[in-house]
C-alpha cells in the first residue's frame, strides 16, 4: 500500500515543517509493516510538499495510525495536509531485479460501491 500525503506549506513554515515531518516519518517508519518512507518537496512549486509511505498492508497501515506515538507526533501533522486521498494500491511495480510485476488487486469486490459500515450482514455474497 503506497500513502502518499500532500501539504502546503508557507515559506516562513518550512523549516519547522520540515522538522515534523522529519519526526513523523522517523515514527511511522519504526512501525511494523512500514517498508520505506520519504519527505519530498516539489522542484517547481517549493510551497507543495509530501510525506510518503510505504506498507505491506493496508492493516499495517492502520494499526500504525493507532499507535500511541503515531497519534502524538503523526497525528497533528496529519491535520495539515490537504483534503484529498492519501491510501493507495500499487496495481504495477518496478524493481532493478524483477523488473514490473502487476499485483492483484486486494481490494474486495465490492470496495467501490460499499463504504465502511454499510456491510450489514455477518456474510457478504461473493461478486
Amino acid at each position: 500500500m503506497l500513502v502518499v500525503t500532500r501539504y502546503r506549506v508557507a515559506p516562513d513554515a518550512q523549516e519547522t515543517f520540515r522538522e515534523q515531518a522529519g519526526a513523523a516519518l522517523e515514527v511511522l517508519t519504526a512501525r511494523p509493516g512500514c517498508t520505506s518512507g520519504c519527505v519530498g518537496r516539489a522542484v517547481d512549486d517549493p510551497a507543495l510538499w509530501t510525506l510518503t509511505t510505504t506498507w505491506d498492508s493496508v492493516g499495517a497501515y492502520r494499526r500504525a495510525l493507532s499507535a500511541y506515538e503515531v497519534k502524538l507526533v503523526v497525528h497533528p501533522l496529519m491535520y495539515l495536509a490537504l483534503d484529498e486521498p492519501t491510501a493507495f494500491e500499487p496495481l504495477l511495480t518496478w524493481t532493478p531485479a524483477g523488473g514490473t510485476v502487476v499485483a492483484t488487486s486486494s481490494l474486495a469486490a465490492d470496495a467501490a460501491s460499499v463504504g465502511l459500515g454499510e456491510a450489514a450482514g455477518p456474510s457478504v455474497p461473493p461478486a
